[in-house]
């Protein structure tokens, strides 16, 4: 594997900053260039920010900073400036959200907790959109199978050790598999877990994925792993073929002049978000990655926002495979807004 030094910083196109929404080749037109603007920006509480965001159906689920869960209905978000719309507490949990991804088929939510756990929501009302916990990672059985035997402790500070499977700071982010038989977390500890979604054990971990805090996964319909760190890299994890069943590094993306806090894929893979922030400065952008057979470009960067940018999801409006696709972006920041971006992204 190469060294981070020896890795080739990939190849970016200009920034669209200095276009406005007003473009000349509007939406429906085909163009080479990447058309976006802000649909809308919603006004939650202003006591706590939002630092997750996940899409079911027609709701879009925000996790906070005061440890509640909301969803709202997608429906009732229009193209306003601002909006004040209706939502509801799902539930509320210990420890501030930091993460949250739903596994529609089986009326579960995952969410990733400050205290360094992960936990299982199941829906108990379908028309109150209420949940209640019924399992928290890692399981205790997947601790006791794993604490007798020394080869599954690791060294967690000089005179502390504990198993593989557990996270030992903030659980930062997760994200699913495809066919969601695969829950992906990342964390402050700089490990990637593997977990299965049935019995919720451990399957892997890779420790010291990045050089500084993780802070965001993302997952591609082919089973590429995005990992994004504060050590402003976004690196690509591939599970080798054949007999080798662990997941190895085999590409980095180096354009962000920033920590990374933020990751979201476009439907079918090929576009990457990456939401960055540096304390004090001015990069509190989003920026769009395309991938094609593993070269990576800066579609556009994307403004707005007046604090860090913490969390982003993104969902497909519509595509057209012959000229763009158009895709709906939501992105939280430290600023207590989510914003709704509308992105169209010219076919290759």
């Amino acid at each position: 594997m190469k060294s981070l030094s020896s890795q080739r910083s990939l190849a970016s196109i200009p920034s669209l900053n200095s276009q406005s929404h007003h473009h000349h080749h509007p939406p429906n037109h085909p163009s080479t260039t990447t058309y976006h603007q802000c649909l809308t920006t919603l006004k939650g509480p202003t006591s706590s920010y939002t630092s997750s965001l996940a899409l079911s159906g027609t709701f879009l689920y925000t996790g906070s900073s005061d440890r509640e869960i909301r969803s709202w209905d997608r429906t009732l978000l229009t193209s306003h400036s601002e909006l004040h719309p209706p939502h509801q507490v799902a539930l509320s949990g210990k420890g501030a959200v930091k993460s949250i991804v739903v596994q529609s088929d089986h009326h579960k939510l995952f969410s990733a907790h400050q205290d360094h756990k992960i936990r299982v929501w199941k829906k108990t009302s379908n028309h109150q959109n209420k949940y209640t916990c019924v399992a928290t990672l890692p399981t205790l059985g997947d601790r006791a199978s794993k604490i007798l035997s020394p080869k599954n402790q690791v060294q967690i500070r000089r005179h502390k050790r504990c198993t593989w499977v557990h996270h030992v700071d903030t659980v930062s982010a997760l994200a699913l598999s495809k066919d969601h038989t695969l829950l992906y977390s990342v964390s402050w500890d700089r490990t990637l877990k593997i977990w299965r979604t049935t019995d919720f054990s451990c399957l892997e971990s890779v420790s010291n994925a990045h050089d500084d805090a993780i802070n965001a996964v993302a997952v591609s319909n082919d089973g590429s792993v995005y990992t994004g760190s504060a050590d402003k890299r976004i690196k690509v994890w591939k599970k080798g073929e054949g007999g080798e069943k662990k997941h190895a590094l085999v590409d980095c993306l180096e354009k962000h002049k920033s920590g990374i806090n933020a990751l979201a894929l476009s439907n079918d893979g090929c576009v990457l978000y990456s939401g960055a922030c540096d304390s004090g400065s001015a990069d509190k952008t989003i920026r769009i990655w395309r991938g094609v057979e593993r070269e990576y470009c800066c579609l556009a960067v994307l403004e707005g926002h007046r604090g860090a940018v913490k969390c982003i999801t993104a969902t497909v409006d519509r595509c057209d495979s012959s000229e763009a696709c158009c895709c709906v972006v939501y992105s939280g920041s430290l600023d207590c807004d989510i914003r709704m971006w509308q992105i169209v992204v010219p076919v290759v």
